[in-house]
């Protein structure tokens, strides 16, 4: 038998990662409550309602949940609703909630990783235009300045945005999200008002906590062309360079190029303290001139790929390697701020949760400075408009009585958190059909 262990980082953070929205319940005043009492809107005519009931306090539960599963990181959201239910109004007692949870997590030997936007806007900036209105720039810093200086005493780690690019491509591509156009114009005016909104807030947080660490969560796809051809690799490098890149690389550079738009944002250079990463697999591309309303394009993931039972998510281990190694061309820390999958059985998620660690291993070895992994998600939650059909939590929720149970991807999850590890024997312990699969390879045979 071989004994085997992966070991990583001393001080590297394992954690889960949530939003407000999925999880806090009863969100009655931003744009996706208002979606979803519409029809059609969400898979099965499904609604958050509760969620996982977090505003009314069960986050004290969950979060004992994770510190008992020895995770010493958690990333949550604040909603942007809760805080500033009316524009000319802020709620301290949101603020005072949200100060109690990163407290609480404190209180659990946590690391708190907060996103200030998490997809959803208060219904009176959706009125106003949301995204699409060049004033959420301003509106979206008086937002972070209120949050950061009443939360900062428990937390110095924030993400402003995350995933900008499937914001803009759910709400403004097709994609079903809120507020359900399919606008090209209108999806890089978004685009850029967030780079924008983010180089602001950026700013902001800084000045009110010089120590902080302030960073993107980062949506990575890395599209390849599904067949030979000039068009099908020329539409791939539009997705990889619109997609992919333009958002990252402004931080970087201070210049957007989407390829179909270019322009300069000078404040937006530099204003990435560490780099995040969320990956669910890559996707390949192919051309198809009878579909002018997706750029004559579409995408999905190749044949061969191990899918989950849905097809929703991949096992693609190759694919985060490249994806860990393209975030650190950027030249900064790395953190996975969302990595999982969905799995009402179990089974797809240990191998996944398995592959992927191992794949962060072996970049972590080649000297990547990756930081800290933060899975989705700690317990089943409302995955917008797929709603309670797709489960993605190391705990099961019953929607309907909130009782949780632990998967055995959990168990397996907590043994790596304890040990800092994946070892031979919390493989034999919680995921015994992957054995072989791991300790067969080629380099640990010798």
């Amino acid at each position: 038998m071989i004994l085997a262990t992966y070991t990583f980082p001393e001080g590297f953070l394992w954690g889960c990662a949530t939003s407000s929205h999925q999880v806090e319940g009863n969100n009655i005043n931003n744009d996706w409550w208002a979606w979803e009492q519409e029809e059609g809107r969400i898979l099965n005519g499904d609604r958050s309602g509760k969620a996982c009931d977090w505003w009314a306090g069960r986050w004290r539960e969950d979060f004992d949940r994770a510190k008992a599963g020895y995770q010493n990181a958690q990333r949550i959201s604040v909603e942007w609703s809760r805080v500033q239910p009316d524009r000319d109004r802020w709620d301290e007692s949101a603020l005072d909630r949200y100060r109690q949870m990163l407290m609480g997590l404190k209180e659990r030997g946590m690391v708190p990783m907060v996103t200030l936007h998490h997809f959803t806007n208060p219904l009176w900036l959706a009125e106003l235009g949301g995204w699409e209105n060049d004033e959420v720039v301003e509106l979206f810093g008086e937002y972070t300045r209120k949050t950061v200086d009443a939360l900062k005493a428990h937390c110095d780690f924030w993400v402003t945005i995350n995933e900008p690019n499937v914001y803009m491509a759910g709400g403004y591509l097709g994609g079903g999200f809120v507020p359900g156009k399919n606008d090209v114009k209108l999806a890089i005016k978004v685009l850029t008002n967030m780079v924008k909104a983010h180089a602001r807030a950026y700013e902001i947080i800084h000045e009110l906590q010089s120590e902080a660490r302030v960073g993107i969560a980062h949506h990575w796809r890395g599209f390849m062309p599904a067949k030979k051809g000039f068009l099908t690799r020329r539409v791939a490098d539009l997705y990889n360079t619109a997609f992919d890149n333009a958002f990252a690389e402004a931080l970087r550079s201070g210049k957007f190029d989407a390829k179909i738009y270019k322009e300069n944002i000078p404040q937006a250079k530099d204003t990435q303290d560490f780099f995040g990463i969320n990956y669910y697999g890559r996707q390949e591309v192919r051309s198809d001139l009878f579909k002018p309303s997706s750029m004559y394009s579409e995408y999905g993931y190749p044949k061969d790929f191990e899918l989950s039972d849905s097809g929703f998510v991949a096992n693609d281990p190759e694919g985060f390697r490249a994806c860990i190694r393209w975030a650190n061309s950027f030249g900064l820390p790395i953190y996975i701020t969302e990595n999982g999958t969905e799995d009402s059985k179990d089974v797809f998620r240990r191998k996944f949760l398995v592959d992927h660690i191992i794949a962060m291993w072996r970049e972590i070895n080649h000297n990547i400075p990756v930081k800290g992994y933060f899975h989705w998600s700690l317990v089943d939650n409302f995955e917008w408009n797929l709603g309670w059909e797709r489960r993605f939590g190391f705990w099961q929720l019953d929607v309907n009585t909130q009782q949780r149970t632990q998967r055995d991807s959990g168990k397996l999850y907590a043994e790596i958190c304890r040990t800092n590890s994946l070892s031979w024997d919390a493989i034999e312990k919680h995921a015994p059909e992957l054995y072989e699969h791991v300790f067969g390879t080629p380099e640990l045979k010798g």
